[in-house]
């Protein structure tokens, strides 16, 4: 399991909160489901659902009890009557028949075995139930995982990555709907949508880097991970030049799946 800086997540994530609202807006809430949120972070969309369903509720599961325990802080049941958060692993849902809707957005793709989250997200919806997820897909960041992939073989990073494995799992829309009926879940949408992941300048490509890269820098000794963070940054921007007005884009690829339980 990666570990989380969830503090520092919930400042540098403003994209990831820009496409789960986008996300929200097509499951067209009536306002009284009840939504599991799959990979909730730090809460900030968890809580944006909850505000749409008041006479339903919502659950956010998460893996990292740094993030779980952010989002409970942050909004507190005293305040959140219909939002709870728990600590879960995607791949071990222990719900059954509770959810009209299971959500997800910008996280599975830190997924391996999305047989086993399938499986467990028919198993935790009621009939009919519902999907949405959304994530990285097939191509996804493509430059920057270049970067990754050249910086771990070169002599003076290579020694850390001995037994690496990409953490990152990018599908296409092909496997996933035979992996979505395998769960006995219809597809109904499955595509690859392109999205553009502009960061303002160096600082804030950094910041996104650090965020979200941190099981390759974290391979790397304490003292030296600053180093690996700016190389990596610094040959994206050589071959990615900013735009006019300072921009930096990163070309993102998203999964996004619609299903149904019948």
């Amino acid at each position: 399991m990666h570990k989380w800086d969830a503090q520092d997540y919930q400042k540098n994530s403003s994209i990831q909160l820009k496409w789960g609202r986008e996300l929200i807006n097509k499951l067209k809430l009536q306002g009284n489901e009840h939504v599991l949120d799959i990979g909730c972070g730090d809460g900030k969309v968890t809580a944006e659902i909850a505000a749409a369903v008041s006479a339903g509720s919502v659950t956010g599961i998460d893996n990292s009890p740094e993030m779980i325990s952010l989002a409970c802080k942050t909004f507190p049941t005293a305040q959140y009557a219909n939002l709870r958060f728990m600590q879960m692993d995607a791949c071990k849902l222990g719900f059954s028949s509770e959810y009209d809707i299971v959500f997800s957005n910008a996280v599975l793709h830190w997924v391996k075995d999305h047989r086993s989250v399938l499986k467990g997200i028919s198993r935790s919806l009621k009939k009919p139930g519902r999907i949405l997820l959304q994530m990285g897909g097939r191509g996804n960041v493509a430059g920057m995982m270049d970067i990754m992939n050249a910086m771990i073989r070169k002599p003076g990073w290579a020694a850390y990555f001995k037994g690496f494995s990409n953490p990152f799992s990018f599908n296409s829309p092909e496997e996933y709907s035979k992996w979505l009926v395998e769960a006995g879940l219809q597809p109904l949408r499955v595509e690859l949508i392109g999205k553009d992941l502009a960061q303002p300048g160096k600082e804030g490509l950094t910041s996104w880097f650090r965020t979200t890269w941190h099981p390759f820098f974290h391979r790397v000794p304490g003292p030296q991970q600053q180093a690996f963070i700016d190389e990596a940054v610094d040959s994206y921007i050589l071959s990615h030049p900013a735009d006019a007005d300072g921009m930096l884009h990163v070309a993102a690829v998203r999964l996004e799946v619609e299903a149904e339980k019948i």
